[in-house]
């Protein structure tokens, strides 16, 4: 069974969850919670990490992060291993605390931060533990909305500057936002598999620079891409001077059948198949 796709290079900013072995909790008292947030500081300090925003549910966390130095792996690692550690030493206990690896989305970041930020937030609204984010103490929106200080380590800044320079009119349009969103369907409800979520230009950006090193291993199509752009739009916009190019890209950047992207250009499954098989022939 192949493993999980994981991309990485400086400055790439994700969306981690991570659950508990068999779905159970991962904290059993605040202190706990405590102690989760005290490593995750250390982890930001060590490895240079930026946080924009977390939520600490039952049995799965949310975390919003930036990596200048590309080493989400090393940071993953630490993160669960060190939690895990002293969780064990708390409770006397051994073994998994987390189900297997930890899940994690590509984002671009200048057309998704802000909905994937909001959707962490909302996790405890949408779980009905709470009414209002506002309500939930193991989240980065009080901190992002003004209503406590915010940690050291927790990097308000940016999320606050796309509402304004003014603080207390940043946090108030901040939390308007987070608002709207309560009815909202989360960006990833639309979509069931995947790893990236962005426009179609990001995503063919990512596969051209980072995406040589997995095309050999033929991932599943349960491990492609959020946002890959449409046949449509592969076509008719990216490659309409270039049908086989186009044919190269849908199949192996992209995860589409060969049937379905016969039936977009019309013409014959065995075309396509020649097609795709002449240019892996040549890399």
């Amino acid at each position: 069974m192949s493993r999980p796709l994981r991309i990485q290079y400086p400055g790439a900013l994700y969306h981690i969850t991570c659950r508990g072995n068999e779905r159970r909790p991962i904290y059993s008292c605040d202190g706990d919670r405590h102690l989760f947030l005290k490593i995750l500081s250390d982890i930001i300090e060590t490895h240079n990490v930026i946080c924009h925003a977390y939520c600490l549910m039952g049995n799965h966390y949310h975390l919003l992060i930036e990596t200048p130095d590309g080493n989400l792996s090393q940071i993953m690692r630490d993160l669960n291993g060190n939690y895990t550690q002293a969780f064990n030493q708390v409770y006397d206990r051994t073994g998994h605390l987390f189900e297997g690896r930890f899940k994690s989305f590509v984002i671009e970041k200048e057309s998704y931060l802000l909905e994937v930020a909001r959707y962490i937030v909302l996790n405890p609204v949408r779980a009905n533990m709470v009414e209002h984010p506002k309500k939930y103490y193991w989240s980065s929106y009080l901190d992002t909305a003004g209503m406590r200080k915010a940690p050291a380590w927790l990097h308000t800044e940016w999320i606050r500057g796309l509402f304004g320079k003014d603080k207390q009119t940043s946090a108030k349009s901040y939390r308007e936002f987070v608002d709207r969103g309560v009815n909202k369907d989360s960006p990833f409800d639309a979509v069931e598999e995947g790893v990236l979520l962005g426009s179609p230009q990001f995503v063919s950006w990512i596969w051209e620079n980072f995406g040589d090193k997995d095309e050999n291993k033929d991932l599943p199509r349960t491990e492609r891409m959020i946002g890959r752009p449409s046949l449509q739009a592969i076509f008719d916009e990216m490659f309409a001077e270039n049908r086989n190019m186009g044919i190269v890209f849908a199949k192996r950047r992209c995860g589409y059948l060969i049937s379905e992207i016969a039936k977009q250009i019309q013409i014959d499954q065995s075309t396509v198949g020649k097609i795709y098989k002449r240019d892996k022939q040549k890399m």
